[in-house]
């Protein structure tokens, strides 16, 4: 193994080149800070090629064909099966081909050095990156060192798993060919999302899924109106129970998952799509008096509480795991790092500059299922649990004349959090075709704290989507 003789000295140093790594190096680069980013595998990190970026390429002409079919007049046309071998081939294009030219061009285009590598923490400020043909190359940061190495999927330690080769997200994104049958373990974000694309694709989808409903993190009507459209496209959704085992006896043949209500199910695919783990088991933070493998605590500025140099940011830190919420925190952590390099006085308030705010009061996010369903802020367990005051307001979002005219048969439906010592939205949830694109105005409605008087006179456009706002207010109103 070779060694550098001497490190290579820099304001910041990033390790993890995802959408979070970059946006941390942007913001230094920005202040007139130097930059390198370390990457042990493709630059752009896992949304760009095995999340986001993928799943939605995949996602897209399953929605717009749904879509497609409720328009009187246009219905009739779209009755036959998607074009898998051009879906495919849509979301090949999509995660660029799993080559990082483009990523890596636009980091050349900050100025910032891209170091390719595993990047272990070495001590106060340091990274050795160990490169592929084993050289070794020390950095140092003169002001930062931002952790952005992202998670990874979950795949529980279940008898026969190792033998099972079990999809998690990655293969399921970026799998060549249609399983005949597909076993979709878990009910969050990445298990409806997949079961609706494979679905579509023509494959028998079962999910297992052990509580008692779907996107248990969003309100409970989310969930089960996407339950009732997957079960309308062919799903076999069973609820309330656990895999104990898998086992592949030819590895060339199927999966078969033992279900602990005495079930068993056979497939050609299993995906388990049961949460994250943090990537920081090979990073050394033993070396600076952390925890390996644990998830990195930081204050709102994601600087690693009891340190003065490290940052923590994006999923690392388990605030919220989300591209848009970790670019979000990049921003904060870089202006926060700029801020210290140059001895500016930070501004930590509640919604300050150098405060990442959004990740505790509102965190959107969009399942781009049929339908879509979309949320931001609390729920209204989440706010009552928090001891706040608060009234939930329901509207049938079918009801309404944009949807009308969207979809013959539209259903969905919305609610509005409002917190009624304040007169503000805690939360809103969306659910139904189409209403991806409506979250933002929630989103802005929540971070903004609009008084509730001052929504009404936010006029929707006749006759959209969007009129729900005002059907939500007048509700409220009584």
């Amino acid at each position: 193994m070779t060694h550098a003789a001497e490190p290579a000295v820099y304001d910041v140093v990033v390790i993890g080149a995802g959408p979070v790594g970059e946006n941390v190096a942007d913001r230094a680069r920005a202040a007139g800070l130097s930059a390198a980013v370390v990457e042990s595998e493709l630059i752009g990190g896992e949304c760009s090629y095995w999340a986001c970026m993928p799943s939605k390429a995949l996602l897209r002409p399953v929605v717009a064909r749904a879509d497609a079919r409720r328009v009187p007049g246009l219905s009739g046309a779209v009755q036959g099966p998607l074009d898998t071998a051009a879906v495919l081939a849509h979301r090949d294009e999509y995660a660029s081909h799993w080559k990082d030219d483009g990523q890596v061009a636009w980091l050349d285009g900050i100025d910032a050095d891209i170091v390719r590598g595993h990047g272990r923490l070495t001590g106060p400020k340091e990274v050795t990156v160990t490169a592929p043909g084993g050289t070794e190359h020390r950095l140092t940061a003169r002001h930062a060192v931002a952790v952005c190495t992202g998670s990874r999927a979950v795949v529980p330690g279940l008898p026969g798993i190792e033998d099972a080769r079990p999809w998690t997200s990655r293969e399921a994104t970026s799998a060549k060919e249609v399983p005949g049958r597909l076993v979709v373990v878990g009910g969050g974000v990445v298990g409806v999302e997949m079961a609706t694309v494979w679905a579509a694709l023509g494959s028998e989808v079962i999910m297992v899924v052990r509580g008692k409903g779907l996107l248990p993190r969003m309100e409970p009507f989310a969930g089960e109106l996407v339950a009732e459209a997957l079960t309308e496209a062919g799903a076999d959704i069973r609820t309330g129970v656990s895999a104990t085992s898998v086992r592949r006896a030819d590895p060339d043949g199927p999966v078969t998952v033992e279900l602990d209500n005495g079930e068993s199910v056979e497939a050609d695919e299993i995906l388990f799509a049961t949460g994250r783990a943090p990537r920081t088991d090979d990073l050394g933070l033993e070396t600076v008096g952390l925890e390996p493998g644990s998830w990195l605590t930081v204050d709102d500025s994601c600087r690693v509480e009891d340190t003065d140099w490290l940052y923590a940011v994006g999923d690392v830190n388990h605030r919220a795991l989300l591209t848009h919420q970790g670019k979000y925190q990049a921003r904060i952590a870089g202006a926060a790092i700029a801020a210290r390099a140059k001895g500016t006085p930070l501004d930590t308030e509640r919604w300050g500059t150098h405060a990442a705010t959004a990740d505790h009061a509102a965190v959107p996010q969009v399942v781009f299922t049929d339908p879509e369903a979309a949320s931001v802020g609390l729920t209204q367990a989440e706010a009552e649990q928090a001891g706040r005051r608060v009234r939930a307001v329901d509207f049938d979002l079918g009801s309404v004349a944009g949807a009308g005219l969207y979809a013959d048969g539209y259903r969905g439906r919305a609610r509005m959090v409002v917190d009624l010592d304040r007169e503000v939205l805690l939360g809103v949830t969306f659910v139904g075709p189409g209403i991806g694109e409506l979250l933002h105005s929630a989103t802005m409605a929540v971070v903004g704290e609009i008084p509730v008087d001052r929504l009404w006179h936010a006029v929707p456009s006749y006759p959209t989507i969007s009129e729900v706002w005002l059907r939500l207010l007048e509700t409220y109103r009584g």
